[in-house]
């Protein structure tokens, strides 16, 4: 009995003890593997504290917004070709050559103005325009801005057009997803998606043009130029313009004009006939690493003013030779473009606040932007004449020749102090009349000597 008591005993002790070592030993593998787990975790991970899904990405009701607002543009040019040989007999010595272009166009209201790009109809004698619908109607120019490569046409007709809404180009962000919409060779709107890559983008900036694009890997081919670039919203942001490209295809660089720029030249030529330019008068370079070193300025951000032009707005408002411009307005100038980009938003008489360093600290100042007084024509650096000069002439209009690089022009007995007049018989009252005029389409000018002579030059 005692012997059965005694087994027992030591039975229920056994399980006991095999028990709490198990729980034991099994908790604190537990922990273990939960320690396991948190060390697993990336440090840069980061958990999404407010318990939302990630937004699904749709391009549906962007893209059914915005193509029947995109068109097809077929430009239709006759140009004069010579011929040789035996095709004489038959032909003369001259004959016109039928051209034909195409492109991309975007309604940008419901009566049917539609802005798209200046390449797109140079040159043009005919301008057919189809929509999504296949619908197809005869547009005319109603102005055009070569310098940033932008054109506004109009279609007649009487019903209410779809049309795409301005978006705030401003607001764009690098990383975010367009869409770019158009109608390549007349195959109906085409929709490609892809991110903003850049901003403010430059693609030569030893060319002296105010460039200042959005580039995107958004798919662009021949055909798309003047198509929409539109955010999520279906917002016009920018007009597809260019591709960077090695073999003439898209290898994903896509180029657009921002859309506060193309809507400020779009209601210039509505308004005006030109683009009213609205400029500082500084001239300069961005600074790098290079410049930096160079004129031995510890920062490499910003615009280095090399020149204060006499009589704008920045020398009015204090700006001087060596003053670095930081921001104008709200907006960071790291960069030549990020100061065009903004400044071809803007127009003369509107005012800006300048930020900028000057020996090492920081100021503001506000600026009056003014039309150029400024520009160049057939190898002459042509001004705007003063006041005084005015009186001194008797004059209520003309520009003055400050330079001469042309020798055709100084065999004419035209010489620096010479004040330009008229060109194709049209008064020149500043030099954005002489910016407006066509080269080709030069027929006559008229220039007055300091000795109040008048001299005509006809050209045949």
């Amino acid at each position: 009995m005692k012997s059965t008591l005694k087994t027992l005993a030591i039975g229920v002790i056994s399980a006991l003890t095999t028990l709490i070592a198990y729980d034991y030993f099994s908790n604190e593998k537990i922990e273990i593997v939960e320690n396991e787990k948190a060390q697993l975790i990336p440090t840069t991970y980061s958990f999404n504290s407010n318990k939302v899904a990630a937004e699904m990405t749709d391009f549906t009701r962007a893209a059914e917004k915005t193509v029947n607002a995109v068109v097809h543009v077929k430009n239709t040019s006759i140009q004069k070709g010579n011929i040789s040989g035996w095709l004489r007999q038959f032909y003369g010595d001259d004959f016109d050559e039928k051209r034909v272009g195409t492109g991309s166009g975007v309604i940008v209201s419901p009566d049917g103005l539609i802005i798209t790009n200046y390449h797109v109809i140079e040159d043009a004698s005919e301008i057919e325009v189809t929509s999504n619908k296949n619908k197809t109607y005869m547009a005319e120019i109603i102005g055009s801005d070569p310098a940033t490569d932008l054109a506004v046409l109009k279609i007649k007709t009487n019903e209410s057009l779809p049309f795409i809404p301005f978006g705030d180009s401003e607001l764009a962000r690098v990383g975010e997803w367009v869409l770019a919409v158009g109608n390549p060779f007349n195959l109906n709107s085409t929709v490609t998606a892809g991110i903003i890559s850049a901003k403010s983008r430059d693609l030569n900036e030893r060319d002296s043009k105010n460039q200042s694009f959005i580039q995107t890997d958004a798919a662009v081919n021949m055909g798309n130029s003047g198509g929409a670039l539109v955010n999520t919203n279906g917002e016009l942001i920018g007009i597809n313009t260019a591709i960077s490209s090695i073999t003439g295809g898209f290898v994903g660089y896509s180029f657009a004009v921002p859309s506060n720029i193309v809507r400020k030249v779009f209601e210039d030529l509505i308004e005006y006939g030109n683009v009213q330019k609205g400029l500082l008068g500084v001239s300069g370079s961005a600074l790098n690493a290079e410049l930096a070193e160079k004129f031995d300025i510890k920062e490499t951000q910003g615009f280095l003013i090399g020149e204060v032009i006499e009589g704008m707005g920045a020398s009015e408002a204090g700006l001087k030779s060596g003053d670095i411009v930081k921001k104008v307005d709200d907006v960071k100038i790291n960069t030549f473009s990020d100061l065009t980009g903004y400044l071809s938003t803007k127009r003369p008489g509107e005012k800006v606040q300048v930020t900028f360093s000057r020996d090492n600290s920081e100021n503001k100042i506000t600026v009056t932007l003014k039309k150029t007084n400024t520009t160049q024509f057939l190898g002459m650096y042509l001004k705007n004449i003063n006041s005084e000069q005015k009186e001194y002439f008797g004059l209520d209009h003309g520009v003055i020749v400050k330079e001469l690089a042309n020798r055709r022009l100084y065999g004419y007995g035209i010489d620096e102090g010479f004040v330009l007049l008229e060109i194709n018989n049209i008064k020149i009252k500043d030099v954005s009349d002489v910016d407006s005029i066509d080269f080709n389409d030069l027929s006559s000018i008229l220039f007055l000597k300091p000795d109040g002579e008048r001299e005509r030059i006809i050209f045949e």
